[in-house]
């Protein structure tokens, strides 16, 4: 199995952001020395979240930070972003990290429609810009001039500079959550990510993936690779011991939960409401922590002491999953707390799963 290591941990005021910032490239470096294949940098604007605000720019520190491992998006938000600028920021980024990037693409969040009216924005097209921004970034790092006339940018460039060292450019990723869209990015040849996808459902969908797959066409060695870069994401906080580990992880996500409910009635305009689609009793305001949380500790969440989580690990390795994405950070968490719970589990869980 191979390991990454994923942020969203919270800023609890402006006071703290500089510190925040600088503990975040901390974590990343001390990732990299524990073993972690990959680090993915999410992308949120305005309340502390992702407190960097700008994962691209971050990104090129990290990149001058580390050697080894690989710099990854979940997800650029690509509606905030101009396809053109952000196809060159991405190629300067691989030419920076040596062709370390990978690259989730998103339409954008479902519930925080505060960060699209920051942006100038309402998400109701969100989708379809971000269709246009994936055919420009498909296209562009090899095409030369390059033309491109769509519903949102009229574009004319003759080359795109400096081209990506990764060719025909760095990895365009998918988040998936439904049936089809496993199927769909099988059939596409397109790496996936997902999240809180619960045990019991991740075999049929790693099966839909691998159908699609093998509808593409794709050889053996591309379905193998991309079989193996198929990533789940977890909450993974691990104590001394599982009881421990219990109470202060709940205790994290009860704050992180207060947070965002907090930030979405105070921000969101009146004439929004997140899909009903997207709801799940985690991001439905109208249900109780006490049956929120531990709907996270049970179908997102990798907890306890390093014995446990390892009996953990090793049930998602039955069911499948080679690539395991760990958000080791949860509300205001400090560095203390977050370092401790990283140690153990890159020195007593990761070694285990290397060599099987």
């Amino acid at each position: 199995m191979q390991f990454g290591w994923l942020t969203l941990a919270l800023s609890p005021s402006p006071e703290e952001d500089a510190a925040r910032i600088g503990q975040q490239i901390e974590q990343v470096c001390y990732a990299e020395q524990l073993g972690f294949s990959d680090v993915w940098l999410t992308e949120h604007y305005f309340t502390g979240e992702s407190v960097y605000n700008d994962s691209l720019l971050f990104a090129s520190a990290l990149a001058m930070k580390t050697s080894r491992i690989r710099i990854g998006f979940a997800v650029v938000q690509t509606p905030f972003h101009h396809p053109v600028r952000l196809a060159v920021q991405l190629s300067l980024l691989d030419n920076l990290s040596g062709g370390r990037i990978d690259v989730g693409i998103g339409k954008g969040t479902v519930y925080n429609e505060y960060e699209f009216v920051g942006h100038g924005l309402r998400s109701d097209d969100s989708r379809e810009r971000m269709e246009e921004s994936v055919e420009i970034l498909q296209r562009i790092w090899h095409e030369a001039p390059f033309t491109f006339d769509g519903k949102f940018h009229k574009v004319h460039i003759p080359e795109l500079r400096p081209k990506p060292v990764q060719q025909p450019g760095p990895p365009l990723w998918r988040s998936v959550i439904s049936p089809g869209s496993f199927t769909e990015c099988g059939r596409l040849g397109v790496p996936i990510l997902t999240a809180r996808l619960p045990v019991e459902r991740i075999r049929e969908r790693w099966a839909l993936y691998e159908a699609g797959l093998d509808a593409g066409g794709h050889d053996k060695a591309t379905r193998s690779r991309l079989l193996a870069q198929s990533a789940l994401w977890r909450n993974v906080y691990v104590a001394e011991s599982d009881a421990q580990a219990e109470d202060e992880l709940s205790a994290l996500l009860t704050e992180t939960r207060h947070h965002m409910m907090h930030v979405r009635e105070a921000f969101n305009p009146p004439d929004f409401t997140p899909g009903p689609e997207t709801l799940n009793p985690w991001t439905d305001p109208k249900v109780n922590d006490s049956v929120a949380v531990p709907y996270v500790l049970s179908t997102g969440s990798l907890y306890g002491s390093p014995a446990r989580v390892r009996e953990q690990v090793a049930e998602l390795r039955n069911v499948g999953v080679q690539h395991l994405l760990c958000q080791t950070g949860f509300g205001a968490m400090n560095q203390e707390q977050n370092i401790a719970s990283m140690r153990r589990f890159g020195e007593q869980v990761m070694p285990a799963f290397w060599h099987e």
